[in-house]
């Protein structure tokens, strides 16, 4: 297998408050760990919940943390204020495509709506034929369990094809997930629900 190290990580999180200290933890350690080996984060800029934990953990480590925020959330008690760089766009869609063309691959950390809006939206972009980069979850105490039964779920009652599977990787474990992405290659035949034969 032909190991490719993917540098540019783009991180999807949850900004919410009052978050347990495992899940700070977890996202800090991840942003930690991307810096420690020489990838460049991208995320969604913000300074509050993982997505603050994420981006103090990588820059406390000498990491690049490039932060992309839109318009309407360009509010300074939300954006984060020491990032190594910022691009701001149109709207929240605009935001999404762009971190999405950045990536070498995607990691979805637990959060709320938006998170599982960015985490569908590569998936679904990639059974569209859109990109082909790996996509991983850091399953921190198991938070994604629920979402990922979901999909096994959808995948057993045939609305996902099983090759779709394939598209994400699963770990608690940031250098493990980091591994996973790094030896992904991309799959052939992942199209065969568009041909209908």
């Amino acid at each position: 297998m032909t190991k490719t190290f993917r540098k540019n990580i783009t991180v999807y999180a949850g900004s919410a408050d009052n978050l347990s200290q495992e899940y700070l933890d977890g996202a800090w350690k991840l942003g930690e760990t991307l810096a420690k080996q020489g990838r460049r984060i991208y995320y969604g800029a913000g300074k509050t919940g993982l997505m603050g934990a994420l981006a103090d953990g990588a820059l406390a480590s000498g990491g690049e943390v490039i932060g992309l925020i839109n318009d309407g959330l360009n509010l300074p008690h939300l954006v984060h204020s020491g990032l190594s760089g910022m691009e701001t766009v149109l709207d929240i869609h605009a935001r999404q495509a762009r971190l999405n063309e950045l990536a070498d691959a995607m990691i979805a950390l637990p959060g709320g709506f938006g998170t599982f809006a960015e985490l569908f939206e590569a998936l679904t972009w990639e059974q569209i034929g859109l990109h082909s980069k790996p996509i991983g979850i850091l399953n921190l105490s198991g938070y994604f369990d629920p979402t990922i039964a979901m999909i096994d779920n959808a995948i057993d009652k045939h609305f996902v094809y099983a090759e779709h599977r394939r598209f994400f990787f699963v770990s608690e474990h940031p250098e493990e997930l980091l591994e996973m992405l790094d030896n992904f290659t991309p799959h052939q035949g992942v199209n065969r629900w568009m041909e209908r034969p």
